[in-house]
């Protein structure tokens, strides 16, 4: 196995200019990549390279492009995780409304098996996710303000503090082990069928995760494929062999999954914050075109058209 040795700052502006890269100023350059990480903004390379046989850069690629790029996907990805969590809150929050307005506000009540789905392929996961539960409450029934101040005032910590410390990944499992009337309630109050919010879950939460440790967003595709929507129709996106091209596992299907379930005036305020940016990363593109990249991230070029769509029930 070859060994990847460490590369100081000169050698790391020299691999640039003999992939072809124009460096206008080497000590800004040495700035940034103290700052950023190499590894970090080589990973942007791709979209400047001439083709994937040829790895060199594409004439007049500077380092200042690139850079653009690797700036425009931490604002795009700064964004959709402030809103990411605003779902996620909000999740939290409908979930332990929901089952402790039904099966009591004790962990000694609420965590019962009885109170999710008795189905047999399921028990294994309920009996796994309920021990995932008690653990985070013996770890941050003393280390957590909310927790503690339950733990030691009433001697039990309700669903709505619980989910405080409960992960998104969590909180999406617990979703589907739940019963059917449940999952039905808490999915009625976003105007989605059950078994699509089960599918739209697990997606969030991984994007939530890939946010918050600064992957890269832009080109990010998921394993699973969300379904056919009206958002798909009504924007006119082309099909390939009866498959939508766009919206489907790119970034924007997460903001058609966003579209539903995210409140109209925050959903507005996130598309405004969303176009800016894009402006910004159009300006300082000069040997790449911005539909390029918005292709790459399955935005269609009229994209913005979807705050006007009203929301509708969706059952794909």
């Amino acid at each position: 196995m070859t060994e990847k040795n460490f590369k100081n700052l000169d050698e790391q502006v020299e691999i640039f200019k003999q992939k072809g890269m124009t460096i206008n100023d080497e000590k800004y350059v040495k700035e940034v990549l103290l700052r950023e990480n190499y590894f970090f903004l080589n990973g942007y390379r791709h979209l400047f390279m001439k083709s994937r046989e040829d790895k060199t850069f594409k004439e007049g690629v500077t380092f200042e492009e690139m850079y653009s790029l690797f700036l425009f996907d931490r604002s795009f990805r700064n964004i959709l995780f402030k809103y990411l969590l605003v779902i996620e809150n909000n999740l939290k929050s409908i979930t332990s409304y929901q089952l402790s307005k039904k099966y009591g506000y004790r962990e000694s009540d609420y965590l019962k098996p009885k109170n999710f789905t008795r189905k047999p392929e399921k028990q294994a996961q309920l009996n796994d996710l309920l021990k995932k539960m008690k653990r985070q409450i013996r770890v941050n029934g003393k280390q957590h303000s909310a927790t503690l101040h339950y733990v030691s005032n009433y001697g039990y910590i309700p669903l709505w503090i619980l989910v405080k410390v409960l992960s998104f990944g969590i909180v999406s499992e617990m979703y589907s082990i739940l019963k059917t009337e449940d999952q039905k309630d808490i999915a009625d109050i976003y105007g989605i069928e059950p078994d699509v919010l089960m599918k739209y879950l697990p997606i969030l939460a991984n994007y939530r995760n890939l946010c918050a440790h600064e992957d890269i967003l832009y080109e990010n595709k998921t394993q699973k494929c969300i379904n056919d929507t009206v958002y798909h129709s009504l924007l006119k996106i082309p099909k390939d062999n009866d498959e939508y091209i766009y919206g489907k596992n790119d970034v924007f299907a997460l903001i058609i999954i966003l579209k539903q379930m995210l409140n109209h005036e925050d959903f507005k305020n996130m598309c405004i914050e969303l176009d800016n940016v894009i402006e910004t990363l159009n300006y300082n593109l000069k040997t790449v075109s911005i539909e390029k990249v918005l292709t790459k991230m399955g935005f269609p070029l009229n994209w913005e058209d979807i705050r006007k769509i009203e929301r509708s029930k969706l059952n794909g």
